[in-house]
């Protein structure tokens, strides 16, 4: 047998080196990814703005009510997402400058906007836009208790899935962008 000669040793510690700085670029990679995941670490663009409701609050059991008359029924085949406000007796300028920022954010959302309901407890601001994305549903108290965390001093404002579920909850005086932004993300689940 040949013994091999120093720059063939050389050769082969060389390709050993390239192997093992591979491997490690490989699940080097894999354990940082790992423990980015389980740290919670999330990239800034899959963050919502809004608060996750866990569990989600249930509005379909409550049979909500239009102010007009009749039973409102969620019908999820037609995958309508809703906003829904929920302010207190006496609101006054906030629910007119809210009523405001939600028409924006219903006409920011463009082509996708007959997708997208916008209901009150209650009535509907006087000062709110006209149109028929603005629907006033009866103030139940069944309804308001499957609202997770709705007693606040001023409007509290939710994103509604189109099975019926208050997903994101937002604090009074929220971001409007906020809710545009989340809301984007969730038009173009299909």
């Amino acid at each position: 047998m040949n013994d091999p000669t120093p720059s063939q040793l050389h050769a082969r510690k060389r390709n050993r080196n390239a192997l093992l700085l591979i491997a490690v670029m490989i699940f080097g990679s894999f354990l940082v990814a790992g423990a980015l995941r389980f740290s919670g670490w999330r990239p800034e663009g899959m963050k919502n703005k809004g608060e996750l409701l866990q569990p989600p609050g249930d509005l379909r059991k409550s049979h909500p009510q239009l102010v007009t008359g009749g039973e409102y029924e969620w019908n999820p085949v037609e995958r309508h997402w809703r906003i829904l406000v929920a302010p207190p007796r006496e609101c006054g300028s906030r629910c007119d400058q809210l009523a405001s920022d939600l028409d924006k954010v219903w006409q920011i959302t463009g082509r996708e906007a007959d997708r997208v309901q916008i209901f009150w407890l209650g009535a509907v601001p006087a000062s709110a836009p006209s149109g028929s994305h603005q629907l006033a549903l009866q103030d139940a108290p069944a309804l308001r208790a499957a609202l997770p965390n709705v007693d606040a001093d001023g409007p509290v404002t939710y994103i509604v899935d189109p099975n019926g579920f208050a997903i994101l909850r937002y604090a009074p005086g929220h971001d409007p962008g906020d809710l545009r932004s989340d809301l984007s993300k969730l038009l173009k689940l299909k």
